[in-house]
This record gives C-alpha cells, structure tokens and sequence, in this order.
C-alpha cells in the first residue's frame, strides 16, 4: 500500500537531529487519563509494554510507573538520550531500545503495543504482521494522539508554507487506510477528558521545530530565526499577553494488528 509522499526516509530522517529533539519536550503531550485507558487494554498475565517510536518517551515514561516494564523504541539516538534526562527517563522498569521497529530483536509477549506520533513513518506491511506476533493473544495495539484547542496555527497557513523544508499537502485518515489493507481491525475508541495548559508563545513556536518540516538544521539558522520572529508577530495579534491558553485532550484507538482472524 501506497502512503502519502510526505512520510519518506528523508523526512523521518529529521527526528535524528538534535535540534529536533530538544524541541520536542514543548509539544503539548498526553493527559493523564490517556494511561489510565491504556493499562485497562493491557490483555493477558504479561505486564510489558512495546512503545513503538518513542521519541523521547511521551508514552514510555508516563505508562511505566504503571506496568512492570516498557521496552521503547525509536530509531532516533538524539530522541532516546532527550527522553534520558526527562521526568522518569531513568526509570528501572523503562527500557530504551535504538533501532528500527520493522528488525530489531525484542523480547515478547508484550500485553500491549503503543504508539504515539510514530507509526505513519514505520513500514506498515512489516510492522503490522510483526505486533501480531509480538502481543499476547487478543492483545491490541493502540494509537495514541494529542489534540490541543483552539489552534493558534490555523491563522498562520501561509507562513507555514512558506517556511517549511517539506511539502505536507494532503488528506487521508491512516487507521482507515490501514483497516481498508486489511492490516488493522479497529475495535474502540476513547478521548479524555479536556486539561488546561497554558504556554507561552515562545515555546509554541519553538516546539514546532520538533516537527520534520521545521528543523533548524534543515531550515537554518537565519531562516528558522525569520519563521520565529513572524510568527510571533502574527499570534500576538490574538494573544497580546504573550500566553496561549489551551485545552489538550488524549485519544486512543485500539483494535487488533493484521491479519487477524478473531
């Protein structure tokens, strides 16, 4: 199956940068309540986690104080040894795994597979079939993802455009061109409840260079300082204190790795 041109090798390539990386920590990330619904869809006696593209563990270090052990992995060592120095990064039941999901050797059954902002970038043909053989039986994988409302960005488009090292054009829902391959069964689907963060427009702007479009290796240093400066300009408009208030909610979606016969 065909994806988007946009999630090539080149692209995923730019969460290998350290900018990238150090960046990243100011995306808003998961509510609590995300990890309380991820352990309720852990099947079977095992207590171990697979968290597949980690990053620098947004999953990983938060599920862990609530299971036995989670094996994350990333194929970033730039995101691994970020995610080392963060809240629970050295957790005795967290283990960091550099490679590719698609080969590396792990250690099953795993009671769940996670995976946050990561699995449009993997080989679905290969990791697919691979979770199924890796989870214990009935055991889900589950998509895990971040909304953050209102979205300051929106009035930002043509900045964005103009800026960016990649082109993003396009529209398709993954876990629906995954179910239609017949690689994913959807089974359910959960939000939580809304949290209230409030972030200052500099580190908005900044956590969008842990983005692959806006790294400032591939952007460069001037360029991604111009990016910076107009976008500031422009959301000052909307937000003259300086500060964005937001509601952030969780979502997951769980369903079974294919092909699945159950």
């Amino acid at each position: 199956m065909q994806k988007p041109e946009y999630f090539t090798v080149h692209n995923a390539e730019a969460f290998k940068e350290q900018s990238v990386a150090k960046s990243y920590h100011l995306r808003p990330t998961y509510p609590a309540e995300t990890f309380t619904i991820l352990v309720e869809l852990m099947r079977g006696e095992s207590q171990h986690v697979l968290d597949v593209g980690s990053g620098t563990g947004n999953v990983a270090r938060h599920l862990v104080e609530l299971v036995e052990r989670v094996d994350a992995v990333d194929f970033s060592q730039a995101m691994i040894e970020q995610g080392k120095q963060l809240p629970n990064g050295q957790h005795p039941g967290l283990h960091w795994l550099y490679g590719r999901v698609e080969d590396i050797a792990l250690d099953p059954p795993y009671a769940l597979v996670t995976a946050g902002a990561s699995l449009h970038w993997m080989d679905w043909n290969v990791v697919m079939p691979r979770f199924r053989e890796l989870l214990v039986p009935g055991g889900y994988l589950a998509v895990v993802s971040v909304d953050a409302q209102p979205d300051p960005w929106s009035s930002l488009s043509d900045v964005l455009r103009s800026y960016r090292t990649d082109s993003k054009d396009y529209k398709y829902n993954m876990l629906e061109e995954l179910e239609r391959h017949g690689l994913f069964r959807k089974v359910g689907e959960r939000r939580t409840a809304p949290v209230s963060l409030v972030q200052s427009l500099d580190d908005y702007i900044e956590s969008y260079h842990s983005r692959s479009g806006f790294s400032r290796e591939r952007m460069g240093q001037e360029r991604a300082d111009e990016f910076d400066r107009e976008a500031k300009k422009l959301l000052l408009q909307s937000y003259p204190t300086g500060e964005i208030p937001l509601q952030v909610t969780g979502g997951v979606v769980w369903g079974y790795p294919a092909p699945h016969d159950a």
